[in-house]
């Protein structure tokens, strides 16, 4: 006896073994936000997964590397890393909000800087240990975008630096 599976089974099946397989859930709980800046709820979502060919016709060169394939940009070469507007930095790959202009900080470090993400729940850390140093990897809990690194040598309140990639970020402006 040969059963057809619908479209929508398939897809459902091929997604839970995906999540299964990589051992990442295939959904998050992460905080939306209005483009004014104002937290608007928790929300269960599926997380956003795309070939690389998905990725490269979306993004930019420079993000594609940055937020895949986890390069760095070099210092006091992106466009937020001296933005001093009110407003808040989205993912470039999925457009999560990560960080708010009010705890952007100027680092010395030619990065945009953040003491802390706009919400804890829409950023995820791993350890790093790439170019023999160990150091804590910033990525968007949505897509896995890489962001950035963060530092235990921020300022008050909470100690933190979030050295960011500008070319991970999008910078919507307070209207």
């Amino acid at each position: 006896m040969t059963h057809k599976l619908s479209r929508r089974a398939f897809l459902a099946a091929a997604t839970s073994g995906l999540a299964a397989s990589t051992g990442r859930p295939d959904e998050v709980t992460i905080v939306e936000f209005s483009d004014s800046g104002v937290r608007q709820k928790s929300v269960r979502v599926s997380r956003i997964v795309k070939s690389e060919s998905e990725w490269k016709k979306q993004l930019p060169r420079d993000a594609f590397e940055i937020t895949r394939h986890a390069d760095t940009e070099r210092a006091f070469t992106g466009r937020y890393w001296n933005l001093h507007e009110k407003g808040i930095y989205r993912c470039v790959c999925c457009d999560t909000a990560l960080f708010s202009a009010e705890t952007k900080y100027d680092s010395g470090t030619g990065w945009p800087s953040f003491w802390q993400p706009i919400a804890k729940e829409n950023i995820e850390t791993a350890e790093d240990r790439s170019f023999g140093m160990v150091r804590t990897s910033v990525s968007c809990r949505r897509c896995e975008a890489h962001l950035g690194h963060v530092f235990d040598d921020g300022p008050k309140p909470t100690g933190l630096r979030y050295c960011m990639n500008s070319a991970s970020l999008r910078f919507v402006r307070l209207v």
